[in-house]
């Protein structure tokens, strides 16, 4: 049965934030976004805006299109040079995690 928080495909709930700096997502969003152990995601953070948390697969494939060089179809109001950065800073966490999994 689906929790009452997860309705519409929406959820509000809190979460604690643990010992070591650790929170838990909960249930409902796991399941609603398909997260399993050891799936990989991302945490962007911007003092202004907030956090974010989205699945890597995401961004690498972003990060596949500007280094395919269509920057500007993707990110017209960023430099190129912002953008670059942007992926190869993706590239890194991908191949830091990929390195950390052997």
């Amino acid at each position: 049965m689906k929790s009452d928080k997860a309705v519409n495909q929406r959820y509000m709930g809190s979460v604690k934030i643990g010992p070591k700096g650790q929170i838990v997502i909960p249930k409902e969003v796991r399941d609603m976004f398909d997260i399993k152990t050891g799936d990989t995601l991302v945490l962007l953070a911007d003092a202004q805006k907030g956090i974010a948390i989205e699945r890597m697969s995401f961004f690498h494939s972003i990060a596949d299109a500007i280094l395919e060089g269509r920057s500007k179809e993707i990110y017209q109001e960023h430099s190129e040079t912002d953008s670059l950065n942007f992926a190869k800073g993706i590239k890194k966490i991908t191949d830091e995690n990929e390195r950390g999994m052997k």
